[in-house]
């Protein structure tokens, strides 16, 4: 019914291909590691890895939201982007339909990078709800 949109940036000192690895490329077994409190863990259900993938991640014990379904759109190496949908799961809610990230990892003259992400909210309701918006914001 309505479409949300969030653009966001994060510098970091890391270079971009290695954010671009650990972020997109390896973030299954690495986000496990990183936070087993928070992911139990990341199942995929379909796909070779790449476009088309389908991947529920379970999240641990006494969290918000129990799992969510992401499928992955686009993977362009050369130009660091990624684009991923959430199409199913708790966290979507009532008021989400879907939920879809590109992002952009841009190189900077100092060696770092900045990840530049733009989340995309399809809403089931009015977009100028304020319970839509105050569920989007609480999920930010």
């Amino acid at each position: 019914m309505g479409v949300i949109t969030y653009d966001t940036e994060i510098p970091s000192s890391i270079s971009a291909s290695k954010i671009f690895k650990a972020v997109v490329l390896d973030v299954g077994p690495l986000v496990t590691k990183i936070m087993p409190q928070d992911i139990k863990i990341v199942e995929m259900l379909e796909g070779d890895g790449g476009v088309g993938i389908i991947k529920v991640i379970h999240f641990g014990e006494g969290r918000q939201y129990k799992s969510v379904k992401h499928r992955v759109d686009a993977i362009d190496k050369e130009n660091l982007t990624h684009t991923d949908s959430i199409v199913e799961g708790d966290v979507l809610g009532e008021a989400i339909e879907s939920i879809t990230y590109h992002v952009k990892i841009v190189a900077t003259e100092d060696g770092g990078s900045i990840c530049k992400k733009r989340s995309i909210y399809n809403t089931k309701v009015d977009q100028r709800s304020v319970n839509c918006k105050n569920y989007i914001i609480a999920m930010l």
